[in-house]
């Protein structure tokens, strides 16, 4: 759910790993789940310089993440060649019970990218416009007219992002909100009550506030909850099985990962998060879903099988949203450059239990779908985003050799992560 602030930088070679690995220093957990194989994409054949996805350093990433915190990992690629899987670690602590590839899980901000695609098939259906100013679809809800629905989607509204005083302190904060409902109206007023961060699309400020209003407009325009657009629009038409919407329910129905959050303190036992509202999210964050189930709807968006190609055309249009010009952000979707030249598009998400990567290639080809049982634990989350770099480009180059160093591996250096929502560690 998602991401606001970075800490420091983590560097993270495959050779460490596994040299580490070797040594005993990180748990060599990982295990293979079994899957029936995918039946290959109708589309025409990649390219012959696709990568194979290095699964080893997949499961490398997964126990690197359980080395600095994360009880279990998991994480699911589908490609041309079918599905491959690998999982490490427990899904829950105190019966032991081994991660699954098949459990539930909260996948937080990912959930932005679902309630973007509801409001864009809204604008395809003529019921709203990207340009037009949010009051004119909420009149008075926002203190200015220049917001716009595009502004929101993009992070460019200016709005404070509420969860950040809401979760200064991370467990008191968690426990303070953990069953209580909340409505959109209050959301967006903690929002309000703080000053914005930018005028209207100056420049992107992550915000939770801005998918708050998001689904405010989805239900003023269907007259419906936001979990019969879900139902309607996305999960039934992909058969999304193991994904749900049950706010304000707290329970993860079925076979499930639990959730366990990191105290600020160090030394602090972890926090069962699992059962909770996530009403302070909702639309911006509170969607159950599986690896299976994201990496279908990846595919299928990418895929054109959502949106029309001028709703796809806008929402992967994307600008920079850090330093390093290798991360973008489009509608409700992020754009990652990795490096071998791949563009991955999906998003990230953080709540409390959980970080999850999903993302596919543009032409929906190949996706992967990565989740860690923990939070609060950036580190974890950094290591967690590994995944990308081997499933997509394969394995590392072995490095040229010189008189005074070798070159670092592709993939050696691994961005700090970005974060969807606050956190102190």
């Amino acid at each position: 759910m998602p991401l606001t602030s970075h800490r420091r930088r983590l560097t993270l070679s495959a050779a460490t790993l596994v040299t580490a690995l070797a040594a005993g220093l990180v748990p060599a957990t990982t295990a293979l789940a079994a899957e029936p194989a995918a039946r290959p994409a109708p589309t025409t054949a990649p390219a012959a310089a696709t990568p194979a996805p290095d699964m080893d350093g997949v499961a490398a990433a997964l126990d690197a993440a359980m080395a600095n915190g994360a009880p279990g990992a998991m994480a699911r690629f589908t490609g041309p060649d079918g599905v491959r899987s690998r999982t490490a670690g427990v899904r829950d602590r105190e019966t032991g019970a081994p991660m699954d590839i098949h459990a539930r899980f909260r996948v937080g901000s990912v959930s932005k990218t679902f309630s973007t695609v509801v409001l864009l098939q809204l604008v395809q259906e003529g019921r709203l416009e990207l340009d037009q100013p949010v009051n004119r679809y909420l009149p008075g809800l926002l203190p200015d007219d220049r917001i716009t629905v595009r502004h929101l989607l993009t992070h460019r509204s200016g709005l404070s992002d509420y969860t950040n005083a809401m979760f200064a302190d991370t467990v008191p904060g968690f426990e303070a909100v953990r069953n209580r409902v909340f409505t959109y109206q209050e959301l967006v007023g903690l929002s309000l009550a703080e000053p914005r961060t930018t005028e209207p699309g100056v420049s992107y400020r992550y915000s939770n506030t801005n998918f708050v209003v998001v689904g405010m407009l989805i239900e003023k325009l269907t007259g419906r909850p936001v979990a019969n657009a879900y139902q309607k629009r996305i999960f039934k038409p992909l058969r999304l099985r193991g994904t749900s919407y049950v706010h304000p329910d707290t329970r993860i129905a079925g076979l499930h990962a639990r959730g366990y959050l990191h105290p600020d303190a160090a030394g602090d036992p972890l926090v069962d998060s699992t059962e909770q509202t996530v009403s302070w999210a909702q639309s911006a964050g509170a969607v159950i879903s599986t690896p299976a189930d994201l990496n279908t709807f990846t595919s299928a968006l990418m895929r054109g099988r959502l949106l029309s190609p001028a709703m796809m055309d806008a929402m992967t249009t994307v600008t920079p949203t850090d330093a390093t010009n290798t991360r973008f952000y489009g509608l409700g979707l992020r754009r990652y450059d990795l490096s071998c030249g791949t563009q991955v598009f999906g998003h990230t998400g953080t709540v409390q239990g959980f970080y999850t990567y999903t993302f596919s290639t543009r032409d929906g080809r190949r996706s992967l779908s990565a989740v860690a049982n923990t939070s609060n634990r950036g580190v974890v989350n950094t290591v967690l985003g590994g995944t990308l770099e081997a499933a997509f480009c394969g394995k590392a180059p072995a490095a040229a050799p010189s008189a005074r160093t070798a070159a670092p591996a592709r993939g050696a250096t691994v961005l700090p992560a970005e974060r969807d929502l606050p956190e102190r560690h």
